[in-house]
């Protein structure tokens, strides 16, 4: 769980403030924590508290939370940036499951691939720091209206 006073210290580190703004859009994801948030998910979630908070807004605070590693964030090939909290400092937490009829993503638990990495790790000299499996489907839902 992110730890408010480790979060203040790397934005001090950074010279960056932590603005009421920033606290509230990361009190978003910590909200919706089992949720992959857009820029535009994220605005709709504030905005029904606090009216002021602009998409713009939403986007900067978004890529500085990255640029921090507070946030992930993750392209599942809609078009949109996605974001989850980054709890860990182990990059190979799970996988992720995207339907690709309602747009779903659902995590996948536990790293398949640590051999395989090692392998190729090996094979090729070349020193891999993380990997991102996605996959392809329907989910229950969808395959159920077929």
């Amino acid at each position: 769980m992110i730890n408010i006073d480790d979060l203040r210290q790397k934005f001090h580190d950074r010279q960056y403030k932590l603005t009421p703004q920033r606290q509230i859009i990361l009190q978003a994801f910590l909200d919706n924590h089992d949720k992959h948030l857009c820029a535009e998910d994220v605005h709709n979630i504030v905005r029904q508290k606090y009216t002021d908070i602009g998409l713009a807004t939403v986007y900067r605070t978004l890529e500085i939370f990255s640029d921090l590693d507070i946030l992930h964030k993750m392209d599942f090939g809609d078009g949109r940036s996605r974001y989850e909290i980054n709890e860990s400092s182990n990059p190979h937490q799970h996988h992720h499951l995207i339907c690709l009829s309602c747009g779903k993503v659902k995590e996948f638990e536990g790293d398949l691939l640590e051999t395989l990495e090692s392998v190729i790790s090996r094979k090729s000299n070349f020193k891999i720091v993380d990997h991102q499996v996605k996959f392809y489907g329907y989910c229950r839902e969808c395959q159920d209206k077929c």
